[in-house]
């Protein structure tokens, strides 16, 4: 049977129009004055130009010198950032009825406040990078493979806006670092000089956690809330836990809870399961797990168990 799909296609049209109509939360058809999710993505891909000059450009501009590009990033990011995050400010309800001069001075303050940052931001991506010693052979490889290099800097520039009181565009920002990495860090998440992520898919870094110094997590690392229950009734109450300095957790620990605090110079065994302060200076592991194997021969089946040793406490 043959279909005419001009016909098919002009019905369907005036349906899904009809349904438009409905008022859903899904059928908001404002384009104009949408948050514009690639130009969010395309502010972290110049910040990251920016952060590491000679390792990420456009080729398709050339540039004479280095303050001539710069220059363009900066004016670049400005421009893209203000119109953003002006686009979330009229959204929200404490702004409702605000002067479009005075709001669009506040948003102006605050994206020159974040690109003011960027040294900041850079020095601490600086220890990042050494904190991936000796697993890297050299800095090349950590900048340009390492996905959790990545997650981290995206997260570390998303929490200074997240600090400037900016909703919703640190989200997309560290939710597009998830969707490339695996890698599910919070933009309010707190991290310390030296943060190491080894391999990374899996890791979950909720809004409140706070983490120092030196530290290092694998993949599959969970720290997060005890609890979701009650919602937004628990924002801006500390829900997940704090890692103090030089803490190794292996892969698929689980650490939960805003009452946690594991402390200094600690070990968390892999598949760990905590939800209370573990002392400085600790090593926790699972109990010694036994591997029991049946392998056919000549002989017919034997049995084996394979014991773990006291070192045994996680699986890369």
């Amino acid at each position: 049977m043959d279909i005419d799909v001009e016909r098919e296609v002009s019905g369907l049209v005036g349906e899904i129009l009809c349904d438009y109509q409905s008022e859903r939360t899904i059928d908001r058809g404002d384009t104009v004055n949408q948050l514009d999710k690639e130009a969010i993505i395309g502010i972290v891909n110049k910040l990251q130009q920016i952060i590491f000059p000679g390792y990420f450009k456009n080729k398709k501009y050339k540039f004479y010198t280095q303050k001539n590009n710069l220059t363009m990033l900066l004016e670049d990011v400005l421009y893209h950032l203000n119109r953003q995050v002006l686009i979330v400010f009229e959204h929200m309800g404490e702004y409702e009825g605000k002067d479009h001069k005075e709001l669009a001075a506040l948003v102006g303050e605050k994206c020159v406040a974040f690109l003011r940052c960027i040294p900041k931001v850079r020095a601490l991506i600086e220890t990042d990078v050494q904190a991936a010693y000796p697993a890297a052979y050299n800095t090349d490889e950590i900048i340009f493979s390492y996905p959790g290099l990545y997650a981290i800097m995206v997260n570390r520039i998303a929490h200074e806006l997240y600090k400037l009181s900016v909703p919703l565009i640190p989200r997309i920002m560290t939710e597009h670092a998830h969707s490339l990495t695996g890698i599910d860090i919070h933009p309010g998440a707190t991290i310390g000089k030296y943060f190491f992520i080894d391999h990374g898919t899996g890791i979950v870094v909720g809004e409140t956690t706070v983490i120092g110094d030196n530290v290092k997590i694998y993949q599959g690392v969970t720290l997060g809330a005890l609890s979701t229950k009650g919602g937004q009734k628990l924002k801006n109450k500390r829900r997940h836990p704090t890692i103090e300095d030089n803490v190794t957790i292996y892969s698929g620990a689980s650490i939960l809870g805003g009452d946690t605090v594991i402390g200094a110079g600690s070990v968390i065994g892999g598949n760990a399961f905590i939800t209370a302060s573990i002392p400085a200076g600790t090593r926790v592991s699972i109990k010694n797990q036994e591997l029991s194997m049946d392998y056919i021969n000549k002989g017919g089946i034997k049995g084996m168990e394979i014991g773990q040793d006291g070192s045994w406490f996680y699986v890369i």
